[in-house]
Parts: structure tokens; sequence; C-alpha cells
């Protein structure tokens, strides 16, 4: 039973006119009022239009994976050669094209079952990972000083944070005064800004060659692709190769665990003991937010006096003791309170690109960045299923159950990140590794 947070007393909504009825005609059938639970019919009608939402969003976003996935393989495996703009520019398209037709969609009032082909169709342009993999690419090659690359990622995961943080604070109000018609129309009227300026402002410093267009037909282009990404593990000496199996590991075990336990921290505070309204959950969205923020000072800071690995450190075994005690809260103040102990959960996500981008070629950070993007669109959808599901199975007897074992899965990046520096990661060392051995692939071409 809710209690509002901050020990109110409890709200016990009365019996409709029918059902009080029923309750004097069937008195001896019926058990007593304290011994059975009050079914609210407009709770009953909430619940199955979520449980609805909920399918049509699963199916949504099933519909678009498959296809999201191989669009980013290969726009980003690619963009070694042909560039970064490309795949930035296909995949503003493609968001271009969605935001368009769901402008349309709500305007002529159009059948939901739409909305599954343009994301179906759109995804063959590329997601917002394709995008966020080229832009980090993109910095990889234009700042070669290491320190002042962790700052620019770090930067990058901050405007992400931002902007995340701003949508969702102004997107009901935009729905309230325009309409979901006018508001996917300014969404695309801004992306089409965005693929404006990647067009005609931002300049990319990979040069495609004429005598890869002209030499290299379709299939070739393809064989290439999956050649240059098995030349990515095979490259480079047993340490090298090891190093980029762990943090690869690492961070994609890190990124399943945040990303899937985000929205279970709305259903947490929604439900008892905390029952937060709407005001409360927005309060809590925001302090969310504010770790992207933090998380980029923190690095700005942290890389003064501390290594990378032990930023990444730092990020990892916060976030642990945050979910650690989440899952004993009990109280609203407490639930703010548990929010600070999250505000570098970003840092390690910045922090293993930069050293992933240290460990391979400089012609191979498209191949290397397009094969995280693809573990994160996979494990995005995997975690956000995984993670409901663990939450509706153990939220009857135990509704912290789900940040306890998050905290028990951080233990897995936790012991990768101490094999790594067992290896040998050494601030000045793994500059070397790119230079052990020259690329096979390289070479033939």
């Amino acid at each position: 039973m809710c209690t509002g947070g901050y020990g109110k007393k409890p709200v016990t909504t009365p019996l409709p006119p029918v059902a009080m009825s029923l309750n004097a005609s069937k008195t001896k059938a019926v058990p007593p009022l304290h011994s059975r639970s009050i079914v609210n019919p407009v709770s009953l009608s909430l619940q199955e239009v979520q449980k609805k939402a909920s399918l049509f969003s699963l199916q949504v976003e099933i519909s678009g994976l498959i296809p999201g996935l191989v669009s980013t393989f290969m726009l980003l495996s690619s963009s070694d050669n042909h560039g970064r703009k490309l795949p930035m520019v296909l995949s503003s398209l493609g968001s271009l094209g969605t935001n368009l037709w769901l402008c349309a969609m709500s305007y002529f009032d159009l059948p939901l079952q739409l909305l599954v082909a343009s994301t179906f169709i759109g995804a063959l342009f590329g997601n917002y990972t394709t995008f966020w993999g080229a832009c980090f690419a993109y910095i990889v090659d234009q700042e070669k000083e290491y320190k002042h690359r962790i700052i620019r990622i770090a930067v990058l995961d901050f405007m992400l944070g931002v902007v995340t943080g701003l949508t969702g604070l102004s997107s009901g109000y935009f729905i309230r005064e325009l309409g979901f018609a006018w508001s996917y129309f300014i969404i695309a009227v801004v992306v089409l800004v965005n693929l404006a300026y990647i067009l005609f402002f931002l300049s990319d410093p990979i040069k495609e060659s004429s005598s890869q267009i002209v030499t290299m037909s379709c299939s070739e282009s393809l064989k290439d692709l999956f050649y240059r990404t098995y030349m990515l593990f095979k490259n480079g000496s047993c340490k090298r190769r090891s190093l980029l199996c762990l943090l690869i590991f690492t961070l994609v075990v890190y990124f399943f665990v945040v990303f899937g336990i985000t929205p279970v921290f709305t259903l947490y505070e929604l439900g008892p003991p905390l029952c937060w309204n709407e005001v409360y959950i927005g309060y809590g969205s925001a302090l969310g937010s504010l770790s992207f923020l933090s998380s980029f000072l923190g690095i700005w800071l942290f890389s003064y006096c501390l290594k990378d690995i032990h930023i990444a450190y730092v990020g990892i075994f916060t976030t642990m003791v945050g979910m650690m005690l989440t899952a004993f809260t009990r109280t609203t103040l407490m639930m703010f309170l548990v929010r600070i102990s999250f505000f570098f959960t970003i840092m390690p996500l910045s922090i293993l690109r930069s050293m992933l981008s240290k460990v391979v070629h400089s012609t191979e950070q498209g191949v290397l960045f397009a094969c995280i993007a693809f573990l994160e669109t996979l494990g995005g959808v995997t975690s956000t299923s995984a993670y409901n599901g663990i939450y509706s199975a153990t939220v009857a007897w135990y509704p912290g159950f789900v940040f306890l074992l998050s905290a028990g899965l951080l233990v897995l990046p936790a012991v990768s990140l101490c094999m790594v520096k067992c290896i040998g990661w050494e601030e000045g060392s793994y500059t070397l590794l790119i230079h052990d051995e020259p690329s096979e692939h390289t070479s033939d071409s």
C-alpha cells in the first residue's frame, strides 16, 4: 500500500455504487471488506493500456533491431575508407524521414501499425548508435593528443545527456500546447538543420580514394568489411588482442547494466513504499540527467591526478554502491540522497571508449566503433527486455532485488579491469601497442 514517501496515511478508494449494492445483497457469500482487495476499474483500465503500449513498444523496437544492427556495422566499418560523414548523413536522413512520417501519421490519423514499417525502413539508414559511433570516430581522427581526446569524448557524452534531459522535460509541454504533429515537425526541422551543417560545414579528415571506387565492387566491399573486422582482432601481439577483448567486454557489460536499469528506476519509484507522483518522478529524472554533467566534470578533474583505469574504477564502484543502497531505500528523502551516488555513472563509458581508441590503428577506428555500436544496439534491446522481465517477476516478493542483481553484475567489469591492469596497462605503455606490428590489412591494401 502506498504511503506517499513521507509517511502519509494510506488512501483507500471507495467502492462504486454497483459494488456496494452487490456487497449488501450477498453478505454471506462475499468476504468482509478488510479481508479482500478493492479493485478500481480505472486502475484496471490503465494497467491494460500500459500492457498494450508496452507490448507495442517492444514490437516497434524489435522491428528495427535487425536492420539497425546490419546498417550500423556496415556504415561505421566503411567509414574508415569513405569518411565519417557518410554514416552521419545517412542516419540523419533516416531520422528525418521517420519524424516526417510520424508527423504525417499524427496529422492524418493513420493506423499505428504503420509505425512498425517506418521504424524498419528508418533503421536501414542507421540509428542513433550509428550517428554517435561516427561522432566518436570523428573525434579520434581529429584529436591526436590522448588527454584532449578523453575530454572531447566526455563532452560528447555530456551533450547527449543534456539533449536527452531537455527533451524529456520539454516534450510534454510541446505535445500539450502544439500536439503530436507539430512536435514531430519541429524535431524534423532540427534534424534538417543538423544535416545541413554536416553536409556543408563539417570537414572530413578521411578522404575517399578514387582507386577504391573504381576497383572494388559491391560484393568485394562487403567482403572487405568482414575481413577488416576479423583483422581487427587478429592483428598485433597477444597482449594487444587480450586488452582489446577485455576492454570491449567491460564496456558492453557495464552498458548493459546501466542502460537496462534506467527504466526500472521509474517503476520502482512509482510502486510502494515510495509511491511517487509525476512531480517526484520529474525531480528524480532531473537528478539522473545530472550524472552526465557530473561525470564530465569528474573526468576533467580526475584526469589531472588519476590514471584512466582508476577513473573507470571510481565510476564502477560508486554505481555499485548506489545500486545496493537503492535496493534498501524506503523513503523519498533517502531516494534523493541515493541518486548522488550515481553522479559518476557515465565516466566509465567515456574512459573505456578512449582507452579502446588507443589500442587499435588509426585506420581501424571505424571498425572498432562499428563493433561497439553493434554490441550497444543489441545490448540496449536485450537489457531493457531482461530487466523489465526480472523486475516484473520479483517485484511481488522484493522490489529491490533487481538492484542487488545489478550490483552483482558490476563485479564483472571490475574484475575485467583488474585483468587489464595485470596484463600491463600503464599510462604510456599502451601507446606502443598499435605500433607493435604493422596492420596486415593495411599492408595488403
